[in-house]
């Protein structure tokens, strides 16, 4: 990325800048571009969706690759005149009415408004091998892979909620207590009516086959459990660190699921000027939700610009020009002749 990437023509501030460059903020960008908003996208390129397949649940894009949406995201937005950089944002900062975006890179872009979308981090369960399979046979969203995976060998680490999710996509369904707190009475004997296996022990690792398939884990006690896919639940945290100058607020997920940016049902996030959408505000968003977040941030966004400029033109009107009082009162005398209302016709 270089400088001249980053300056608008004329060395305006750009409307907005959208931070990150996933669904959520091509969807937003795009939609703020349609309507004549001048539009920067800042993406450092590392989708967290990146190892999956395909990006599923998505109307007319069902099963398309994630990076292929993400391109064809890029060109529609630059088609309507968007502009989409590589980089990574350091920090934001306010300037008066509206904010410097400083890169990590070192440089400075001037926005009058800002849309956060830079997705989470997956905090994965501290087990030998699990990271390197994210995203192949170590899975955690049945409707992002639960149809890829029906009726096979199913184990869960440690969450009786997912075991419950997984089981409508298989019979074969084991859950594995490893470190995770005790289940209820009513939750043993749901999972035991459902026929779901469950087995005490931590595990200390993954095997895997001659083919690079998950073929088992192995628990603390050497015992090996044949299983094909293995579901787990990261601990989910918002990329929002280069937030903590602006003053937005970060809360748990109702759910306990991990942290994410606090905003209204719009996207703002209670700091005038920003918004947020996608996972960074909401943690379990999948691509078509996060793509419709960004949507409702956009047109929240261009209102509110809306009403500045409005307000901006009303003040410039009032400070003089074709619309000051004087020439408002010349105009008339000189259309309506001795018709005009005002003093001098009252006395008359």
């Amino acid at each position: 990325m270089n400088d001249f990437e980053l300056i608008r023509d004329g060395g305006q501030p750009w409307d907005i800048v959208v931070v990150g460059g996933g669904t959520a903020g091509l969807s937003g960008a795009l939609n703020l571009a349609r309507v004549r908003r001048s539009v920067l996208v800042i993406d450092k390129g590392e989708p967290r969706n990146a190892p999956a397949a395909g990006a599923h649940g998505l109307l007319g894009r069902e099963g398309i690759s994630p990076l292929e949406l993400l391109r064809l995201g890029r060109e529609e937005v630059a088609s309507y005149g968007g502009r989409v950089v590589s980089g990574q944002v350091a920090g934001i900062s306010q300037d008066g009415s509206g904010f410097w975006v400083d890169t990590e890179g070192g440089q400075r872009v001037r926005a009058r408004r800002v849309l956060v979308t830079t997705g989470l981090v997956d905090a994965l369960p501290d087990v030998p091998g699990l990271a390197e399979r994210w995203g192949q046979d170590v899975l955690h969203c049945v409707y992002c892979h639960g149809w890829e995976v029906r009726d096979k060998a199913i184990g869960v680490l440690g969450n009786f909620h997912q075991a419950l999710l997984f089981r409508q996509m298989s019979k074969d369904v084991t859950l594995f207590l490893h470190t995770g707190t005790e289940l209820a009475d009513e939750q043993w004997e749901q999972l035991a009516a459902l026929g779901v296996g469950v087995v005490d022990g931590e595990i200390t690792g993954l095997e895997i086959d001659g083919q690079d398939h998950l073929a088992g884990v192995r628990l603390a006690s050497g015992k090996v459990v044949a299983v094909q896919e293995l579901v787990v639940a990261p601990r989910f945290l918002a990329r929002a660190g280069f937030l903590r100058d602006l003053g937005v607020t970060m809360q748990e997920h109702p759910m306990g699921l991990g942290e994410q940016v606090r905003v209204d049902a719009s996207g703002f996030t209670g700091v005038p000027g920003v918004w947020a959408a996608g996972n960074v505000s909401d943690v379990l968003a999948g691509v078509p939700a996060a793509a419709a977040a960004g949507t409702t941030a956009a047109a929240a966004i261009h209102m509110d610009l809306l009403k500045a400029d409005a307000e901006a033109a009303a003040r410039a009107a009032k400070g003089g020009g074709v619309f000051r009082a004087e020439m408002e009162a010349e105009v008339s005398r000189r259309v309506q002749g001795d018709r005009v209302h005002g003093l001098d016709s009252l006395r008359g």
